[in-house]
């Protein structure tokens, strides 16, 4: 994006691509409910939305050089941080690691989220685009 649209729209578009990635992981996570053996994986929310906003979080190395390869997991340009495997609260028999009611909680939380960053988006490009007709 351009720069203009960068400050305009600040952290959001980041926002909305992580709290999307979410989604899809929790929605999997609740399919798989019944699934033997499944892991639950689940994304740290703060810690994706700094990858995806360039900011140098914990772990990440510094590349001083253009030749310098990335490091970590999950470092390739533009992609988002790894999902990572949730602990279960309580053990399962069939070694599924999926609590439904957190992760339906969790969902919901994340839609919210979601939502919020789609609102915020909404309303600033109305208001460039009333700015640019001049309304």
């Amino acid at each position: 994006m351009s720069s203009i649209t960068d400050r305009a729209l600040g952290i959001h578009p980041q926002a909305l691509e992580v709290a999307s990635r979410r989604l899809e992981l929790l929605a999997s996570n609740i399919a798989n409910a019944d699934t033997p053996n499944y892991k639950a994986r689940d994304l740290d929310f703060r810690a994706a939305l700094q990858h995806a906003s360039g900011e140098r979080g914990a772990g990440l190395m510094a590349a001083t050089h253009p030749k310098h390869l990335q490091g970590g997991a999950g470092s390739r340009a533009g992609s988002l941080a790894e999902p990572l495997y949730r602990v279960p609260n309580h053990a399962s028999l069939d070694g599924n690691t999926v609590d439904s009611q957190q992760e339906h909680a969790n969902f919901a939380e994340n839609a919210v989220r979601y939502q919020a960053s789609l609102d915020f988006i909404n309303a600033r490009l109305r208001g460039l685009r009333s700015a640019i007709k001049g309304e």
